[in-house]
C-alpha cells in the first residue's frame, strides 16, 4: 500500500491535476467513473508499473521473513544407566547450577561392587607383606646354604690336602666323597639363590601388576557408583521432570527430563530468507526485528554467519529409493543474526516467533562510480528504499498486538 501510494503521487496524481487545471475537464462531467481509466491510462499504468518495480526492488535488495525465531537447544536429562530411582532432589521447573545433583538411582549393586575391589586391594597389599617376609627368609635360606658350602669347600680343601701328603691317613674315596657334598652344597645355594630371585619378581612385578589392576577396578567401581547420580551439566531450568522415587528409567525409552540452558535461544536470531535473496545476504549486513513477545520494539542485528547449504536438499541413507518431487517444496537460506551493540540482549524468551529485515548498503559501490550516473542513481535508489522497507517493519510492530489479539482472536 505505501509503494502504491508513493508511486501514485508522482503518476496518478500528476496526471490528474494537469487535466483538470490545465485542460479543464471536471470531475463528474469529462472526468467520469466511466472516463477515468481512459482520462487517466497514462498515469495508471505507470504506477502499476513503478509499484512492481519499486516493490520488487526494495523486496530483493532489503530481504524480509517473518521465519525468524529465537532457537534453543535443549540437554536432555538421561543417566549413563539403566535403573530404578532413589532418590530425587528437584522439581520441574527448578533453576539448577552445573554439577548440582537432580537425581541418584539405586547404587547397592555399585556399592557392593566398590567394597569387593576395596578388598580385592587390601588382598593384594596383604600379599606385598606376605612377600616381603619370604624375602627375608629366602635371603636368610642364601646364607645358610652359603654357609654350608663355605664349610664343605674348607672340609674338601683340608681332605684334599691331607690326601696328595705322603704319611697320609685319608682315602681318595673320602676326598670324592668331600667333593660330592660340596657340590651338592653349590647346587643348594643356587637353588635358594633362585627362589629368592622368585620372590623378588613377584615383589617387583607381579604384585605391581595386580596392585595396579585392583586400583583400576576400585576406580571403574567407583565410577561405576559415580554415574548413579546424575547431575545438570550446565546453569539452566528444568522442565518436563516429573520423575518421581521408584520410577525406572532407561536411556534408550525416554529421557527423565529436559534441561533448558539459561543462555539458550536469548543470544541469536535464526531466520530463513528466501533462495532468491541467496546473493544478498551476506555475513556483516545490519538488520532489524520486531517479535510478538516484544511488541513495539525495533531490535538492531547484525548478520553474523550463513548457512552455505540449504536444509531442503538433504540426503539421508534409507530403505527407500527418494523421488526428486518429494524435495520439490524450496527450502531458505539459513541466516544467523546476533544483536547489533555488545551487551545487548534480544530479551524475548527462547522459541519466540519475529519478523526480521536485512538491508543491503551499497556505499562502497558509490565510492566506486562518477556522480550522476545512473549507477549512482541506482546505488542510491537501493540505499533510499531501505527507508521504506524500515518503516514498513515499524507498522508491523505497531500492528502486532491488533493483529494477534483483536483480528485473529490471539487471546
Amino acid at each position: 500500500m505505501l509503494e502504491l501510494l508513493l508511486c501514485a503521487s508522482i503518476t496518478v496524481l500528476p496526471d490528474y491535476l494537469f487535466r483538470r487545471y490545465v485542460q479543464g475537464k471536471r470531475i463528474g462531467h469529462e472526468i467520469t467513473i466511466y472516463s477515468v481509466w481512459y482520462e487517466l491510462r497514462y498515469g495508471i499504468t505507470t504506477c502499476l508499473i513503478l509499484t512492481i518495480s519499486l516493490i520488487t526492488m526494495i523486496f530483493y535488495f532489503h530481504p524480509s521473513t517473518s521465519s525468524a525465531t529465537a532457537i534453543f537447544r535443549t540437554i536432555s536429562v538421561l543417566p549413563e544407566g539403566g535403573g530404578r530411582v532413589a532418590e530425587v532432589y528437584v522439581d520441574v521447573n527448578s533453576k539448577v547450577k552445573a554439577g548440582d545433583l537432580l537425581f541418584r538411582l539405586d547404587s547397592s549393586q555399585q556399592e557392593a561392587a566398590v567394597l569387593e575391589a576395596k578388598k580385592r586391594l587390601a588382598e593384594v597389599d596383604a600379599s606385598f607383606d606376605l612377600a616381603k617376609t619370604e624375602l627375608a627368609a629366602a635371603d636368610a635360606k642364601v646364607r645358610e646354604a652359603e654357609s654350608d658350602l663355605q664349610q664343605a669347600v674348607d672340609e674338601y680343601n683340608t681332605f684334599n690336602k691331607l690326601n696328595k701328603s705322603e704319611a697320609s691317613s685319608v682315602s681318595a674315596r673320602e676326598v670324592e666323597r668331600r667333593q660330592q657334598v660340596m657340590q651338592g652344597r653349590q647346587a643348594s645355594v643356587a637353588a635358594a639363590e633362585a627362589a629368592k630371585q622368585s620372590v623378588q619378581v613377584r615383589l617387583d612385578h607381579l604384585l605391581p601388576a595386580e596392585r595396579a589392576t585392583a586400583e583400576a577396578g576400585l576406580d571403574q567401581a567407583e565410577v561405576a557408583l559415580t554415574k548413579t547420580e546424575v547431575r545438570a551439566g550446565v546453569d539452566g531450568t528444568l522442565q518436563q521432570f516429573s520423575l518421581r522415587k521408584g520410577d525406572v528409567v532407561n536411556p534408550l525409552l525416554r529421557p527423565a527430563g529436559i534441561l533448558v540452558p539459561t543462555e539458550a535461544g536469548r543470544v541469536a536470531l535464526i531466520a530463513g530468507f528466501g533462495q532468491i535473496e541467496s546473493e544478498i545476504i551476506k555475513v556483516g549486513m545490519i538488520g532489524e526485528a520486531t517479535c510478538i513477545a516484544r511488541p513495539f520494539v525495533i531490535i538492531p542485528l547484525v548478520v553474523t554467519d550463513v548457512q552455505s547449504v540449504i536444509a531442503g536438499g538433504q540426503l539421508r541413507q534409507t530403505d527407500q529409493v527418494i523421488d526428486v518431487q518429494s524435495t520439490a517444496t524450496p527450502g531458505s537460506i539459513t541466516t544467523f543474526m546476533r544483536p547489533l551493540f555488545e551487551g545487548q540482549s534480544l530479551g524475548i524468551p527462547p522459541g519466540g516467533t519475529c519478523i526480521a529485515n536485512v538491508y543491503s548498503n551499497k556505499h562502497d559501490e558509490l565510492e566506486k562510480v562518477p556522480a550522476g550516473s545512473p549507477e549512482w542513481l541506482f546505488y542510491h535508489a537501493i540505499d533510499a528504499t531501505a527507508l521504506v522497507h524500515a518503516l514498513i517493519l515499524r507498522i508491523q510492530a505497531a500492528m502486532l498486538p491488533v493483529q494477534t489479539l483483536v483480528l485473529s482472536g490471539g487471546h
